[in-house]
């Protein structure tokens, strides 16, 4: 019983985990993958099928056929080349497959005259001749490849394994490469192929799948989008063609083709396809007829997105204007030759219609520091109100000139001041004609600047914005030009103008109280004594000494005077203190005429600091002649009741207020 249990688990998992990952099998022939797989239709007329690969001494062969399995992996079944065992090409993508080393597998002259290379290895090559039917034939494939890694060495970028799909009529001896990125002669491969995210450069990126993870159905590291291979026939004509895959370099790191079961078809060329992404869609004005006369064919039915079109059974299938977006999709027709061969072509058509033009013109302010009538239109900001039945697979661009092709960015900086037209264009079609589009710009040329303000003792303050303009929109939601704030804090208004313009202010509310000065320092004597205005309390404030010139700073230079009054302010009101600054005069000349004799220091008042000065002052021998208080009537210019030398003086002068003061002074006779 345990064993039978463990059995069935065992069976379960593996099945589950099958599931995940494509199956290939083996042992199909070259004319059975071809006739049964590949083309699998009456149709087909197929001779001299032949198939080369690895000759492992496993058995194990580099091509065969293979199976979805109910995964992820875009075609149900098909044919898969490869450069190494298809084996190793079933998922999980667990390891590196680089086999076919060691063991003489060659290269192809072909596939290296196609690409330009000359050290190809382990090239699987299938090839047949066939008769097509139709005048265009195809077929759907992927490639897949463990060259797609996410963190390569740099040399890794330009190294990449070749393929090549070579037809030719059978009579001719030049082949065309059918393996090409759409609408160029590009080949297909790891290098001209890539996404982005590596340390590689991105290629066509339009065209790539994705780097794959561990749990991805193949055992490869990338692979391209589903690619289709097409060209150009001659029905009845014989034609060869040559599928091969092959390494480059060396054996190492192996890549596959996979070929859509069921896609080889020898249909009609209706044409290019007509599509927005092509950008050459279908005119809102043209008429346009899809051919799919050809010579065998015993009827047609034509379709819309696989659904037949009633009634319509003829060779030819016309659309006519006007048209809308529904009509937009993959217009095919199914031509049968007997019974048994039932070919179907398609193209893909868009449709452009008729756009209605709502708004052309548009009026912005200039939003720059300078109001010069230039400034920064978002230009992807008009689009919406442009057009009235703008489709959403419509590009608009904007161009300076009708005749442009240089697209403006879409911040665009105006080039002609308060007016400019520019042009809108459909870029991905050449259905519409451009559309003139006027930009006005006005301007907000009034100087608005920011205040401060306070609320004194909690009690409230009135902000008022500038007078004279439209609305004042305030960040408390208030819309009139003043407001009553009774918090501090930061406060805005929107102001517009009559032009729609806005400019905003900002004020800045403190908390706030009538300043206390706390001291006035005096700092030097004469002509370079200054004085500092020292406060206290919570507010910003305004200075002054004569109660009509303020400043921000508290220190006032240069004071000349004797007696000063320091002035307080801000919005909660004023307070002043007199403060007194002394002169020592720097000459005297006491010759009884009673002018000038006595020497004494000027600005000393009663009931102040400096009232208590002591002055000293000697010969210039250090000798002290006389000490005094600043306040006494000085002297006289004697010692001992001598009168004093004409000579040079010195002083020293202790300051009540703390100030030493050095110098001296010319007794003249």
């Amino acid at each position: 019983m345990f064993f039978k249990k463990f059995y069935l688990l065992f069976g379960l998992i593996f099945s589950s985990a099958s599931a995940q990952y494509i199956t290939t099998d083996e042992t199909q022939t070259a004319v059975e993958l071809i006739e049964n797989v590949l083309i699998n239709s009456g149709c087909a007329n197929v001779s001299n099928v032949s198939v080369s690969g690895g000759n492992f001494t496993s058995g194990e062969k580099s091509w065969g056929y293979f199976n979805a399995a109910g995964t992820s992996f875009p075609f149900e079944e098909g044919i898969i080349l490869s450069t190494g065992k298809i084996i190793n090409a079933q998922g999980p993508n667990g390891y590196i497959s680089d086999d076919g080393g060691g063991m003489g597998w060659n290269g192809d002259n072909d596939l290296n005259e196609a690409l330009g290379l000359n050290n190809t290895f382990n090239a699987t090559i299938l090839e047949f001749d066939f008769i097509p039917i139709g005048n265009q034939i195809s077929f759907d494939y992927i490639f897949s490849s463990e060259q797609y890694l996410t963190n390569p060495s740099p040399n890794q970028c330009s190294f990449t394994d070749g393929f090549v799909f070579l037809l030719k009529e059978v009579s001719s001896s030049s082949y065309q490469n059918l393996a090409v990125i759409p609408n160029t002669t590009i080949p297909v491969k790891v290098n001209t192929v890539r996404g982005t995210g590596t340390i590689c450069p991105a290629a066509n990126a339009t065209y790539f799948d994705a780097f794959n993870g561990i749990e991805h159905p193949t055992n490869f590291n990338g692979q391209t989008k589903v690619l289709t291979a097409k060209a150009d026939v001659i029905p009845g004509q014989t034609y060869h063609i040559k599928l091969v895959i092959a390494d480059e370099g060396n054996y190492r790191y192996d890549s596959a083709i996979f070929l859509k079961g069921s896609s080889f078809s020898t249909g009609i060329d209706l044409g290019e396809d007509r599509t927005f992404a092509n950008q050459n869609p279908v005119c809102t004005t043209e008429s346009i007829t899809l051919n799919a006369t050809t010579t065998g064919v015993l009827n047609y039915q034509w379709f819309f997105n696989d659904n037949p079109i009633l009634g319509e059974t003829n060779s030819t299938l016309t659309l006519n204007p006007p048209y809308n977006v529904n009509q937009n999709g993959t217009y095919s027709v199914e031509l049968t030759f007997s019974p048994t061969c039932i070919s179907t072509s398609e193209i893909d058509l868009d449709f452009a219609t008729a756009l209605t033009v709502d708004q052309t013109s548009y009026t912005f302010c200039d939003n720059d520091a300078v109001q010069d009538g230039i400034t920064t239109i978002t230009l992807s900001d008009i689009i919406p109100t442009l057009f009235l039945n703008l489709p959403a697979n419509l590009q608009v661009n904007f161009y300076s000139s009708p005749t442009s092709t240089v697209a403006l960015s879409n911040s665009f900086l105006l080039t002609t001041p308060f007016q400019q037209t520019i042009y809108a264009k459909i870029s991905n079609s050449s259905c519409y004609n451009p559309i003139a589009v006027t930009l006005n710009i006005n301007t907000f040329n009034a100087i608005i600047n920011d205040e401060t303000a306070a609320i004194c003792n909690n009690i409230s303050t009135t902000l008022t914005a500038d007078s004279g303009f439209q609305s004042y929109t305030w960040n408390t939601g208030e819309t009139t030009s003043s407001i009553q704030v009774t918090d501090a804090g930061v406060y805005t208004v929107l102001i517009e103008n009559a032009n729609g313009c806005t400019k905003t202010k900002t004020f800045t509310v403190t908390n706030s109280e009538i300043a206390t000065i706390e001291n006035i320092v005096i700092t030097g004597f004469d002509v370079n004594t200054s004085a500092e205005i020292v406060v206290s309390g919570n507010g910003i404030y305004e200075f002054s000494i004569d109660g009509v010139n303020y400043q921000s700073s508290p220190v006032f230079t240069n004071l000349t005077g004797l007696v000063y009054t320091a002035f307080v302010k801000n919005d909660c009101g004023i307070v002043q203190k007199d403060f007194y600054l002394v002169q020592i005069p720097k000459f005297f000349t006491p010759n009884g005429d009673g002018i000038n004799d006595i020497w004494y220091i000027k600005g000393i008042r009663p009931m102040t600091p400096n009232a208590n000065s002591m002055v000293s002052i000697f010969n210039r021998y250090g000798k002290l002649l006389i000490q005094f208080p600043a306040f006494a009537n000085g002297w006289d210019g004697t010692y001992n009741g001598q009168q004093m030398f004409a000579d040079d003086y010195w002083y020293v002068i202790e300051l009540g207020d703390g100030r030493t003061a050095k110098g001296h002074f010319s007794l003249l006779r």
